[in-house]
């Protein structure tokens, strides 16, 4: 199957002119699995709540209705990050849309930096979404940093995990940490990261772009630059993703003694 991660610059505070950049950037994409990046329809460095609310809406509102209609027509599965508003607050979700029209959300577990201020925390847990045999895990940025993460998804069954990012750390650091979230787990890992800037008074905050694809074995398939924008993809094979021995004797799943991990 073929695999896709978008990056791209979205514009602060203006939904329609990002989801019209994006709708054209899907409905040309050959992928069966589509990720974008997180908070990719209102850009991220919000000011206050107020911004953030004028920005969020519910995950069966005009966005999701949108790509619904895009995975559909196309047979594509696209999971898209969004700000998103609901009874509990507002949460920082990647909404996971199937070509059966079906949606699923997960909600951000790890909030970075002043995320704590404006979003609640995430109450979905490390989900695993099932179609046509496939098995995909989803977590948002920050969520890399937490190896409980992927290897929650990965017992589960993930054969890959959907990586929305608006990652400002330097791709020198969560770059190999997210090839050995692949090694440790023996998944495919799709991270769709952001490009550009955005500020705040004198604050700017950078995004890195420099998406990237990475194999069970730590191969990255594609990846990008700070400056891309547009798709990278691959051709991957989920059954590798099924084989978690890497010799004769050893496992990674199987070779597992939880009983030792208590603290």
């Amino acid at each position: 199957m073929i695999v896709a991660a978008l990056q791209f610059r979205p514009v602060f505070l203006d939904v329609r002119a990002n989801l019209d950049t994006i709708l054209k950037y899907v409905t040309h994409c050959d992928a069966q699995l589509a990720v974008l990046p997180e908070l990719c329809t209102s850009g991220y460095f919000f000011h206050d709540s107020g911004q953030l609310e004028s920005v969020a809406e519910a995950c069966d509102g005009p966005t999701v209705q949108s790509l619904r209609e895009v995975a559909r027509s196309r047979h594509m599965i696209i999971v898209a990050g969004i700000a998103e508003k609901a009874p509990g607050g507002f949460f920082n979700s990647a909404v996971t849309i199937l070509p059966d029209a079906s949606t699923h959300v997960y909600r951000k577990i790890h909030l970075f930096g002043e995320e704590k201020l404006l979003f609640t925390p995430g109450d979905t847990g490390f989900q695993v979404v099932e179609y046509d045999g496939i098995r995909y895990g989803i977590m948002i940025c920050y969520d890399w940093r937490f190896p409980e993460a992927a290897r929650t998804m990965a017992l589960k069954g993930a054969h890959v995990i959907a990586h929305p990012s608006d990652l400002v750390a330097s791709p020198t650091l969560w770059r190999p940490m997210m090839v050995a979230r692949s090694i440790e787990n023996r998944v495919f890992t799709v991270t769709a990261n952001r490009t550009g800037s955005e500020t705040r008074g004198d604050d700017v905050l950078t995004f890195h772009g420099n998406s990237q694809i990475v194999a069970p074995n730590g191969d990255v398939l594609a990846d990008a630059d700070e400056s891309f924008e547009g798709w990278i993809m691959a051709d991957i094979d989920c059954s590798k993703a099924e084989r978690k021995a890497f010799s004769p004797w050893n496992d990674i799943i199987s070779d597992r003694r939880p009983e030792h991990y208590e603290l």
